[in-house]
């Protein structure tokens, strides 16, 4: 089976081509130097970024693949959740596709992707999910910070998730108020790594506390007045690394502790983590440390893999398909609030009348969307 995914719940413009498992093309068009100017993402620029480059991105994508339209046997897009001008351009685009060449279409969760982008390995890169076990997930990037826990294949639960801000957007916040470029949690990594954890004790939010939930907004009030008591500060390079250290240990603290607590009292032996913040490499080496602690095993998504890309919404979408999934109906519109809870197997498409590959194969000629 070969499956044609497009991703941009966001800033990220991706195609992927994905056949039985194996990615053989994966092209990501980075947005990061246009939304750095505002220190954050423009929803509107976004949208019209991904206009621009759609066209450009996909043609690649299945020239690196080197398969023609005709030979695509699905067409997959994120449906949500995310920005919904940029959702709409993926989802219909990918829409369009599949009704004219007679494919069926798959709308893929955007946090089911990245859940499931942990079993992504190798070279050249496949699912591997001969290995599939039950696991605990932590999905951890700029929009979304939860834990689920994964039964099976499509069977998962949702244990908790940010009350506020999540961990990536938190790191965001507070590298703007440190005034470090956007995106801030790479940048504040970088200083961190010249910087001290234990100089300043900043809280760490609900680490106490038993439930499965996150919250991350007091942590940045915290670190906001602080700095206002001490505005000095960010003229001093070196206390500006200490501050990302301790800000970077306080996140990490709580993302690592919550999720291998969850995993004990869910019974599982194994622990997952993907998405953008899962890139950061203070927080896989103390994850890894505190699985190892507790007899845990560790599925880290690759760096590559953990931010915004088409390769795992195609991997999905194929995974479904090969379960029975019937597809999304090509008439289906976007979910900005999509829950994870609520990705389950979803309903037939309608089939495409008097549509044929060959006008597929212009569609993506031409590039009009």
């Amino acid at each position: 089976m070969t499956v044609f995914s497009l991703e941009t719940s966001c800033d990220e413009t991706s195609a992927a081509v994905v056949r039985d498992g194996r990615i053989l093309a994966n092209v990501v068009a980075s947005q990061v130097p246009l939304h750095a100017e505002y220190g954050g993402v423009v929803p509107e620029l976004a949208t019209r970024e991904h206009l621009r480059n759609l066209p450009a991105v996909a043609a690649l994508a299945l020239r690196q693949a080197q398969v023609g339209v005709g030979d695509v046997d699905a067409v997959a897009a994120t449906r949500g959740p995310g920005l919904p001008q940029a959702l709409m351009i993926g989802l219909k685009a990918a829409q369009a596709m599949a009704y004219v060449t007679g494919t069926p279409f798959v709308g893929v969760h955007h946090h089911e992707a990245h859940l499931y982008s942990a079993w992504i390995t190798g070279s050249p890169p496949r699912g591997e999910f001969g290995v599939f076990e039950p696991v605990v997930a932590l999905i951890v990037s700029g929009g979304h910070t939860l834990l689920a826990h994964v039964e099976s294949e499509f069977r998962h639960r949702v244990l908790g998730g940010t009350l506020d801000d999540a961990a990536g957007e938190c790191f965001d916040k507070i590298a703007k108020l440190l005034g470090l470029p956007y995106p801030g949690g790479p940048a504040m990594e970088r200083l961190a790594a010249d910087g001290k954890a234990g100089t300043f004790d900043f809280p760490r939010p609900m680490l106490g506390e038993e439930n499965d939930d996150f919250s991350f907004s007091g942590l940045k009030t915290a670190v906001r007045y602080f700095l206002d008591r001490h505005p000095q500060l960010r003229e001093d390079r070196q206390q500006v690394a200490h501050v990302c250290a301790s800000v970077q240990a306080a996140i990490i603290e709580v993302l690592v502790t919550k999720t291998v607590r969850a995993a004990t009292r869910s019974g599982v032996w194994c622990v997952t983590a993907s998405g953008g913040v899962a890139c950061n490499g203070t927080f896989r080496r103390e994850l890894e440390r505190a699985c190892a602690a507790k007899g845990l095993r560790l599925r880290l998504a690759e760096p590559r893999f953990c931010t915004d890309n088409a390769a795992m919404v195609g991997i999905v979408a194929e995974r479904k398909l090969k379960h029975g999934c019937p597809g999304t109906s090509p008439d289906a519109d976007i979910c900005p609030g999509w829950s994870l809870e609520d990705c389950g197997m979803e309903e037939a498409p309608r089939p495409a009348e008097n549509a044929s590959r060959e006008e597929g194969a212009r569609w993506m000629e031409t590039g009009r969307i």
